[in-house]
């Protein structure tokens, strides 16, 4: 079950009446009906169950039950905005659902245990409406639950009509199990949502990989790998129309990685990787070095994350990032995974400032510098930070400025190696006496301790030159 609420104001309003509809749903046991024109219906199929999941409309639904795991909306003509909630989101699935349970699912699977989890779905999907043909996958932060989920809600469109949008915004894209995937990511009340859009769309998938987007997920920071894999549903969110969309046949199976025999059971992530520097950058690329990770088998590659997104994979410690607008800062993270597919956390952000497009000049107000930005320690009030200013021009430097917005309440109280100013959140940092001289390629570095509470983001850098 799942929500999408467009415009944002939509969703305090539509919240009170969705949540009395998850009472209701998690109330009724298990019918031996071969159809329902309930709501909240439901229908015993094998190992799965089919819910109605009529939640933001009373207009008549009905669902007909074939055998195995096929069923079809039989009835239905919604006519809501796509720019709201959905009508309604007929689904199969197998685990918990708001306490109501199939049984011998092999669920719930805590994130960092788990071996595998497939599934194949065939669908039929008419050529009118507005509609999604998506699973919706819940992860929780206990194993059970008999109300909202508390962890992440992984959506995976395999394909729509009628111009209706996930909850959130694109972040990124990515390509897992061979297939190539928008990544759309957003925060509710008390969840995390990604969903994972195919392109292109297809009315059918066979052994998806349902473990790799998990994991493509984790390293995202959209799945806590101490949650729990709790239920997987796959169905259709309606907006308008939805008479005629059907299940052929429904798939899933998850194995815990300690029993699934075959494949080992590595659940250990590498390490995180470190000193994580700006090696060089142009108008239009930054390049990136770092000290390698380990990990009790084998570490297989890294991925690159630019201003939280996954720009590229790396079987070394070097990455070059191209297709840069001049003048711009970005911040990258670096991750490192193994032959499992365990992913480490990502490291401490690290600053670069593409030169101007007018080319390598390093004076006056061109830039031609990198500021590089490493926390080296931290505890519950305060840390510690250095900054390696880079000279990428050609020519020496009289002097260097680097400036920046706090996104919290942090507040510098000792530095050294530069001189500092602030107004409110921006800071701003000038070289010493000593230190403003740098060669071309050349770098020098300053340092600071600093107090904060709450959260403690890194910072996005600019760096000039004088």
């Amino acid at each position: 079950m799942t929500r999408r609420f467009r415009p944002r104001a939509l969703a305090a309003v539509l919240a009170v009446a969705f949540a009395a509809a998850l009472s209701i749903v998690a109330v009724p046991a298990a019918q031996a009906d071969t159809s329902t024109c309930s709501g909240t219906g439901t229908i015993a199929a094998g190992a799965y169950e089919i819910q109605a999941n009529e939640w933001n409309s009373s207009a008549q639904q009905c669902i007909d039950y074939t055998s195995g795991t096929a069923w079809t909306v039989s009835t239905a003509n919604f006519n809501l905005a796509t720019n709201g909630a959905p009508a309604t989101y007929p689904s199969i699935f197998k685990g918990c659902h708001w306490g109501l349970c199939t049984a011998n699912s092999g669920l719930p699977i805590q994130m960092s245990n788990l071996g595998s989890a497939v599934s194949s779905w065939s669908t039929t999907q008419p050529s009118s409406g507005a509609y999604d043909v998506s699973y919706d996958i819940w992860f929780n932060s206990t194993p059970t639950t008999s109300g909202q989920p508390d962890g992440t809600e992984v959506m995976i469109w395999l394909n729509s009509r009628g111009g209706v949008q996930p909850f959130g915004s694109q972040t990124g894209t990515s390509n897992v199990d061979g297939m190539n995937w928008n990544v759309w990511t957003g925060q509710q009340t008390s969840w995390k949502i990604i969903s994972y859009v195919l392109n292109p769309g297809a009315t059918s998938v066979s052994n998806l990989d349902l473990k790799s987007l998990f994991q493509d997920a984790v390293s995202r920071g959209s799945i806590n790998p101490s949650n729990y894999l709790i239920d997987v549903e796959a169905g259709f969110e309606i907006w308008q129309g939805g008479q005629g969309l059907g299940t052929n046949s429904f798939s899933v199976s998850a194995t815990a990685g300690s029993s699934g025999g075959g494949g080992g059971g590595d659940t250990s992530a590498p390490s995180t990787p470190t000193d994580v520097k700006v090696a060089g950058v142009t108008s239009s690329s930054a390049s990136l070095s770092w000290s390698p990770s380990t990990d009790n088998v084998g570490v297989t590659g890294y991925r690159v994350y630019r201003n939280g997104t996954q720009v590229g994979t790396a079987s070394g410690t070097t990455f070059t990032d191209t297709g840069l607008s001049a003048s711009t800062n970005y911040t990258y993270t670096v991750a490192a995974y193994d032959a499992a597919g365990n992913v480490s956390a990502q490291s401490a952000g690290v600053a670069a400032t593409t030169s101007s497009s007018g080319g390598g000049g390093g004076t006056g107000s061109g830039g031609g510098c990198v500021a590089s930005y490493v926390v080296s320690s931290q505890w519950a009030n305060g840390f510690t930070a250095n900054v390696t200013v880079t000279n990428n021009g050609t020519t020496a430097a009289k002097g260097w400025k680097v400036a920046w917005n706090w996104g919290g309440n942090q507040q510098i109280t000792n530095l050294w190696n530069g001189v500092e100013s602030h107004s409110g959140q921006s800071e701003t940092v000038t070289n010493a006496s000593f230190n403003g001289s740098v060669a071309a390629g050349g770098n020098t570095s300053f340092g600071f301790q600093a107090s904060y509470s709450g959260s403690n983001t890194t910072p996005t850098l600019s760096c000039t030159l004088s």
